[in-house]
Order: C-alpha cells, then structure tokens, then sequence
C-alpha cells in the first residue's frame, strides 16, 4: 500500500569513529529507539523505515526496530544511494524524507514544516542543511521520490554513490530550497559521530528525562543555562566525518585504544598527511594500493617500508604461500623451508656458515646482539645507524636523549630502558673513522655494528678501515643490512664493496612482504647461539620461509636488484632536473633503490606536506622518496613525473613569496618520533 510522505532512516551499527552508536543507550533506551520516538510524533510523514545493509553486525538493529513495529529494509553496505533507493521503491511514495541515524533528537515539529515547505512551493528538493544554519543533528532533507529514482539511475561517482543526494543537490534542473534560521547555530553540535558526542547527548537527555518531547528550542535554553553540558565536542567540526574517508575515520578510532595509533612510526598518518591520509589499505597489487573506500592509488613512496621489491602481491610468492596455507603452517614437527634458506644464504655468503631465523628486523638485531655478547663475552656495543626498538639499541640515549638523532630518528627517549645499560651501546658517526677508534681506544669494545650504507655511500678506505679496526682488536664487526640487503646485490651490499664482516642482518626485501628475517655469520661466533636463550614460537611458522625461497628465486632470474638500482638512479637524476629548472636547491641521497630527496630551506617540512597534499590528490602515495620496486616501470615514473613537476612550480612560487600555508589543507606532517595523543 503506497504511502504519500515516507521517512527512511539510514542508520547500521558498524560506525568507524564511535562503533554502535545507534544501539548505546542512555536512561534504559537505545538512540535509535529515541530517534524513532521522537520522528513518530511528526504530523505528516505517513510511514518510518530503517536502511541498512545486509552485514551480520546489523542483526541485533534489525532486530530492535522490528519488534518496534516498523518496517526494515537492508541492502548494500557501500552503494548506499542504491540501498536508499530500494528502500523507497517498495512502498512507491511521493515524498521521502532522510534522516540519518546519528540524529536522535531530531525535532518532528521541524521536520513538519520542512515538509510543509517542499509542498507549499512544490519543490523537488528541500533541505536545512545547504548551508547549515541549525545545529548538527538537526538535520533534515526532504525529496520526490523521482529526484531520487533519477539520482540511483545517474549518479556514477563513489561519492554519488556513499551519500545519498549530492547527485539531487547539484542538479540544477530541480527546484532546491533551503530552509534557514534566523541565528546561524550550525556550530552547536548535537549529533552524534564521536564519544565526546555521546557524553553531549546524553547530558540532554538526563536533564529532560524522563520526557522525550522536548524541543530543540528546549535544547537551545538548556545551553543557555548549563553550557558546560555542550563542552565536550566542541572542538569537532561540522560534518567532518562526511569529509573524513572511511580510513581517516578509522584512524582516529585507532588512537583511542592502540597506543600510537598502529605498531609502526613509518606508517602513522602524522608522517604523511595527518588529516587526510588514507591510513589503511583492502587491497595492494604491483606498486598499486587500493584504500578502505575503493580508491586507487600508485605507491611512489614507502613500499610497504621497503619491503616489496617485486611488487605487492608478487604472483610466484603469492602461490608458494598460499600451497603453504593449503599444506598447513605450523605443526609440531619443524619446517623444512628453514634449512634450505639457511644453505641458501650461506651459499650467497661463503664467509658465512650458519643461520637464525626471526621475523623482525628488531627482533634479528637483538638476536644478533646477545650472539655477539656472548662469542665475545663482552657487553659494550660501538654502533653506526638505525638497529631498532630494542633496549640494548635504545641504550645509546640514556646519556645524552640526542646521542641516535643522526641515526634516522630524531627525538627518541629511552623511557623504559634499565638505566644500568648506560654506556653499553655507544654511537660513532659513518665515514669518521676517528669516532669509532677513539671509542675503541677509550671503551672496552666487543661489537661494532653498523649499516654498510644508508644516506651516503662509504668513503675510500673506511669499511675497510673499520674491518681492519675489528680484526686487530678481537672485536665482533656485524653488518646490518636489513634495510640495504639485496638491493643492489645478490646478497648483501657489503659484497659490493669486498669487506666481510663476521655477522650480518637481512630482512624487508627478503620475503617480499611475508615476515622473515635472518642472521647469517661464523661459525665460531654462532655457535654462542647454544650457549645462551633465543627461541620464539612463530620463528618457526612455515609461511616466512617459503616466501624467502620463492623471492630469491625470482629476484635471481629477474636480477631485481640492477633494475630498481637503474630506476632509482633515473628518478634521482630527474628530481635534479626538475629543481634545476624551477631553481631549487636540491639533496639527493640514500641508496638508489631507496632514493630521497630534500629542499634544504626554512619551509622544507611544509614543502614536503604539499607535495604529499597534491600528489594524493593526483591518485599517488608520494613524498620526498621512493622505495623502488621492479613494478616500477618506465611508464610509471613517466607518468609520476608528470605529475610531480607542478608540484615543484608551486615550489617555487613560494621561495618567492607565495604562502605556502595559504595551501596547505590541514597541518604539517611530523619529521620524526612524537607522541600522538
């Protein structure tokens, strides 16, 4: 039976930024329940139906609004002007009026006459929210069921798609009105989209309870009288979760209950965009990365932090470790994988004679570290470069918090770390030779351990130096080359400069994207292994393994590490260019498969958001480097170039004299460890 005036309410329970809000409840009665009170006592709307989609998690919404008496019709999850639709076709209306389920005072006597509105001045369209004059969660939008029959037919944009009726506002063959107040009170926030929203409402509804037909004028005298009820949200901005995409929303959920936000600096949003980073990825293939709402973009940035030089998703790897899953990962019993990869290694490195196993690069450090400790039963430890998270690394800074800011991260504090481990790890600067031999004339040194390169190559004689240093003084030297293996050799870099150490670390490429790290080294020196504690339960998963096996198999046929070293060194040489033209200054560094870039002037931070700002906007996750894979082919860096030269533009209309913080949508990235709140 038709109904002329319907109310479809949009609504489901999986919010990002407050997960069930809809089914919180205040004073023994769910939001959706009051919302559904409130909008019956409308005087012209006919019919109230819920929307949403098929997913289990709206079972128990489901559930509620039926046993309330009241129509319910589910659909698709993302094609919500699709659901929408069908939700109206059913009862074939003249009128549809859209509430969202984040809106549980909604006010019916304003509902009504935006409704009388749209009929006295036969509208097609009539809503109080273009522009908004009344307060969020008041919100209100009022439709012919043909604007809405045309805009499921047209609309194409996944933002059409996702919002119901921007296809029907932007129509300019339709008669839109907008209903506004006297006041403009869009800044007061009665909504419902994060926790401090909540605390605001349910302080509303204590103070009228037990009456739920109080108006929103009601609600405006009570902010009058008590204004600290209204205090918690209001720093949230208006809709900001409409702008927001859905792996913005959700990272901001995240910081709530993970500590940082994620389990990796890297790849914070703070370090990239911090408020509209896409944050979280469905899907990766080649050097493309699809987001959480289905947007497309190329990786000219991080790669996974470097992790995939032949790809995401690499077919070969893929297949070997999904005939893995098929087989089975784990069992009592040892994977036999871990034994060929170790001969593999070894073969790779003859200096070498045996291998352990983790799947961090963290974790192969600490590994390397105690090792090392005890072969040379010795605790002080001169190190050069980035060796992660660990105590024994963090140890470094217990003297002077800035002694690692030249080691990759600025601003770590070794907060947690025994305070007896002072002076046990101690810092020499790469390409000095002095620093490290004055710390081993002055300490007691039984490890150095030091990346063979990272920013800058070695200078003429200085590993060899160092070797020479180690060798004349008994002292264990370990390469770690878990950021540098197999990117410009078949093994690790120190093989392209001929000096041997006696341990070394390789992980990231290893697995190209599956977890697997190792420590290769002598004999002598691993055998130490047994006479201390290092064992893991998931060092012994399969999936690792078997993925190293394939890579290196593929990356050998393939000679991976001479094509994303030929195509770094290009990108490099470009980036120069196009600072030339622009007259930029320019510093290229890193290795070439892991080439980077800075413009060394007062705005550089801000330079690098911008860059990152445009670029995203242009379907790229880019920045000042890229970490190359063999996806990147000529085409592609074509094409990122393309790109990227009006960026540099911009560039330089601002060194002179543009404000650069007239383009900037949003603050500046952060340039290394901070802590998120």
């Amino acid at each position: 039976m038709a109904s002329k005036v319907i109310a479809i309410v949009q609504a489901r329970v999986g919010s990002t930024r407050l997960p069930g809000k809809v089914l919180k409840e205040i004073n023994g009665k769910s939001l959706i329940e009051i919302l559904f009170y409130r909008l019956s006592q409308s005087k012209k709307i006919d019919k109230i139906i819920l929307a949403t989609s098929t997913n289990d998690e709206n079972d128990p919404l489901t559930d509620l609004i039926e046993n309330l008496g009241n129509d319910v019709f589910r659909g698709s999850e993302d094609d919500v002007l699709g659901r929408y639709y069908n939700a109206a076709k059913k009862y074939n209306p003249e009128t549809v009026v859209r509430i969202t389920g984040d809106c549980p005072i909604v006010d019916p006597k304003l509902v009504d006459e935006i409704i009388y509105l749209y009929e006295k001045e036969n509208a097609d369209y009539v809503s109080n929210t273009n522009p908004p004059t009344y307060p969020d969660g008041l919100d209100v939008e009022v439709f012919s069921f043909d604007s809405l029959k045309e805009a499921n037919k047209k609309a194409k944009t996944s933002h059409e798609r996702e919002h119901v009726t921007p296809f029907i506002r932007a129509n300019k063959n339709l008669n839109n009105i907008n209903l506004s107040n006297d006041t403009d009170l869009s800044k007061e926030r009665w909504t419902v989209d994060d926790p401090e929203d909540l605390s605001v409402i349910e302080n509303i509804l204590n103070h009228f309870a037990p009456n739920l037909d109080f108006s929103w004028w009601d609600v405006l005298e009570l902010k009058q009288s008590h204004p600290e009820y209204f205090e918690a949200n209001q720093h949230i901005t208006r809709n900001k979760g409409s702008k927001m995409g859905t792996g913005q929303k959700l990272w901001k959920r995240a910081k709530k209950i993970i500590p940082g936000g994620n389990m990796l600096l890297s790849k914070r949003a703070e370090m990239f965009l911090p408020d509209h980073w896409p944050a979280y990825f469905s899907k990766a293939k080649g050097c493309k990365v699809w987001d959480l709402d289905g947007h497309e973009f190329i990786d000219m940035s991080i790669m996974g932090i470097g992790t995939n030089t032949l790809g995401y998703g690499h077919p070969e790897v893929d297949e070997a470790v999904r005939k893995v899953v098929d087989e089975g990962n784990m069992s009592t019993f040892n994977c036999p994988e871990e034994v060929y990869l170790a001969e593999r290694l070894v073969e790779l490195h003859p200096w070498a004679d045996m291998v352990r196993f983790a799947r961090t690069g963290g974790e192969a450090n600490a590994i390397a570290i105690r090792i090392a400790r005890a072969a040379a039963g010795k605790d002080k430890v001169a190190i050069c470069g980035y060796h992660g998270w660990h105590d024994w690394y963090l140890a470094a800074n217990l003297g002077d918090e800035t002694t690692l800011d030249g080691h990759l991260l600025p601003g770590l504090e070794p907060k947690g770390v025994p305070r007896n481990l002072k002076d046990t790890t101690l810092v020499f600067k790469y390409n000095d030779l002095d620093s490290i031999q004055q710390l081993v004339r002055e300490h007691d040194i039984g490890i150095i351990k030091m990346e063979v390169s990272r920013s800058v190559g070695p200078e003429k004689g200085f590993l060899e130096s160092v070797y020479k240093l180690a060798t004349e003084n008994n002292i264990i030297l370990i390469f770690d080359e878990c950021t540098s293996g197999f990117r410009e050799t078949f093994g690790g870099l120190h093989k392209k400069y001929g000096v041997e150490p006696d341990m070394a670390l390789f992980g990231k490429t290893l697995g190209n994207g599956y977890a697997i790290t190792a420590v290769v080294g002598k004999k002598e020196i691993m055998k130490s292994a047994q006479e201390t504690f290092i064992s893991s339960t998931f060092w012994t998963e399969r999936i690792g393994s078997a993925a190293a096996l394939k890579t290196l198999e593929v990356m050998e046929r393939e000679k991976s590490w001479e094509q994303i070293t030929a195509t770094g060194r290009g990108i490099g040489k470009r980036w120069q260019a196009l600072a030339d033209k622009y007259q930029l200054p320019i510093e290229i560094s890193g290795l070439p498969a892991l080439v980077n870039f800075s413009i060394p002037v007062e705005n550089w931070m801000k330079y690098k958001t911008l860059i990152t700002q445009e670029m995203l906007k242009n379907g790229y996750l880019a920045a000042n480097s890229v970490y190359v894979s063999t996806e990147h082919t000529e085409q592609v860096v074509d094409a990122y170039f393309e790109k990227f030269d009006p960026v540099f533009s911009t560039i330089a209309d601002c060194e002179n004299g543009r404000n650069v913080d007239e383009l900037l949508e949003g603050p500046v990235c952060h340039a290394g460890f901070k802590r998120l709140n």
